[in-house]
Formats: structure tokens, sequence, C-alpha cells
């Protein structure tokens, strides 16, 4: 793993946020928990993300150490971005996150302008969790 370009903090809580922190981060990392994906397919995940910050964003995971990017070798070019081990142990977080930002939707009378959160996890025999809904 590459050493990252930005100095981290050393306070625990605050390299943590500073990790995930900016506009696009947790939702890229949220929708890299499902497994792989090219930049296309998260630029239609994401469509409000311009391609210029998508590949920003992506480049600070991966110096960080949350996201893989994979070259393969072939014409056309292809390129996967997946969550890293590391990036996968954030998947409690996210979902803490999701079920917050629902409560939160709720307490401000907002729920009905909610998607739910559903992550289906990479790894095998872990089932999909679903965070929202009835």
């Amino acid at each position: 793993m590459a050493k990252p370009i930005k100095k981290l903090p050393v306070l625990p809580i605050e390299r943590a946020i500073r990790t995930i922190s900016g506009r696009w981060k947790a939702v890229i990392l949220y929708h890299l928990l499902n497994g792989p994906k090219r930049l296309s397919e998260l630029s239609k995940l994401i469509p409000s993300v311009s391609q210029k910050v998508l590949v920003q964003q992506l480049r600070e995971l991966e110096e960080h150490g949350l996201v893989n990017r994979a070259v393969f070798r072939q014409v056309p070019p292809r390129v996967d971005y997946s969550a890293t081990e590391l990036g996968l142990s954030l998947e409690p977080v996210m979902l803490a996150l999701c079920d917050w930002g629902q409560r939160h939707a709720v307490a401000l009378d907002e729920i009905d302008r909610l998607v739910d959160c559903v992550v289906r996890p990479v790894n095998a025999g872990r089932g999909s969790t679903t965070v929202g809904g009835d």
C-alpha cells in the first residue's frame, strides 16, 4: 500500500473522519461494499458527481487503503474499483450511518424523501442487509 500523500491526524476519530470525509467518499465506498465497479457504473450510481471529482475521490480512497484500483490490459482498457479489506471493515460504520440518517429524517419529518440503504456484502455467506423501509 502506498504511503498517503496527505498527512493524517493522530487522533483516531479525526483520522477516521478525515479518511472518509469528502462529498462523495462515503457514497462511493457504500456502493463498493456491493462488489467491484467500473468507473462508468459508479457514474451511473452517483449521477450528481462529475467524472473529475469521482476520479479524485477514488484516488484519495485508494491512497488511504480503502479502495483498490485494478487495471486490466485489454482493448478497450478496463479499470475496476473495489473496496479493500480495510474498506470492507467500514461496513458496520456505513450501516450505522444509514440507520442514523433514517432516524434523522424521521426526526425532521422527511422520511418520505429517503430510499433504503441496501448492502449486499461481497463476502459469500453473509446475507444482504437493509437499513430503512418498513
